[in-house]
């Protein structure tokens, strides 16, 4: 697909008898004899707050292409089951875009218990590449120990350290009785 050859047929017509060229606001057009580089693409597991609310996020990163324009998909698979379309119902994405590069995010809304594992895709003028592996989506921490627990925790930490204290105090005691020897009265 060549974005810049659909940029022309929709978007130029001819006004008066002279050949004008109007683009409407927001379209890029990129005239350069720098030959299509694909993509470098990228995915990592991205940290974020969002653990907090049950969410884990993607970050997918696209750099080193010439012209910029990329579209992302994304994609996932339960155990060794079939790639699938992410509903949107299950994830919201965050588009990103540098100089040089462009990186998606995705928030996936995602249960516990849940075995997906996600992919990332990107779309150019000069083909899709997809990212090189699928990471798994960082399940949310497990839930605070009670206070309860807690309590439970403390004591026997205590426990441990007064039982190391009484414990080097008798050998310390028995090291001084041993070198100072009989008394003498």
């Amino acid at each position: 697909m060549i974005w810049t050859q659909q940029v022309l047929v929709s978007l130029c017509f001819t006004v008066g008898r002279y050949d004008y060229l109007i683009f409407g606001s927001g379209t890029k057009l990129y005239v350069s004899d720098v030959q299509v580089v694909k993509p470098v693409v990228s995915m990592y597991p991205a940290a974020s707050r969002a653990h907090l609310e049950g969410r884990s996020s993607l970050l997918c990163l696209a750099s080193a292409m010439f012209p910029p324009l990329v579209q992302f998909s994304w994609k996932r698979r339960k155990d060794s089951g079939p790639l699938e379309d992410v509903p949107s119902a299950e994830g919201e994405q965050l588009q990103l875009r540098e100089s040089g590069r462009t990186a998606a995010i995705l928030l996936v809304h995602q249960r516990e218990d849940s075995r997906y594992k996600y992919r990332c895709s990107v779309h150019h003028e000069g083909g899709a590449v997809e990212a090189p592996t699928e990471p798994e989506v960082c399940t949310p921490p497990p839930p605070l120990p009670s206070q309860h627990q807690v309590k439970l925790l403390c004591l026997l930490y205590t426990v441990l350290i007064v039982k190391s204290l009484v414990y080097c105090c008798g050998l310390s005691l028995l090291m001084v009785l041993r070198n100072k020897g009989p008394s003498t009265i």
